[in-house]
């Protein structure tokens, strides 16, 4: 019956050149997940982040919840109120506005 399970020897445990193999393995996935997951994603917050620093009273603006108003007062606390008609106002957080629209795109609803 031996003859189907070949015999198992210990050895050190290490493979000739696995330490630096594992090293080379451990840089390249560092940099894959650097510039392919990271950096992107600083990119697209630094460009939200001049997004609500830009935003004053009077921009067109689309909000996470699909709402298209008018900025009508910007507090300092990271509120902003929206005139939605000219008879709805809401306030809603600073961080959920999308993206600022072009003036005149509630007019062209």
């Amino acid at each position: 019956m031996d003859f189907l399970i070949s015999n198992a020897y210990a050895t050190d445990g290490q493979a000739p050149g696995s330490n630096l193999y594992f090293f080379i393995m451990l840089v390249v996935f560092g940099l894959f997940f650097y510039f392919m997951i990271m950096r992107p994603q600083q990119k697209r917050a630094k460009a939200h982040r001049d997004l609500m620093a830009s935003i004053s009273k009077g921009d067109e603006v689309l909000t996470n919840g699909g709402l298209i108003g008018r900025v009508s007062k910007v507090n300092e606390n990271g509120y902003i109120a929206l005139e939605l008609n000219d008879t709805t106002e809401v306030v809603i957080k600073r961080d959920f506005i999308t993206s600022v629209l072009p003036k005149g795109t509630m007019k062209s609803l």
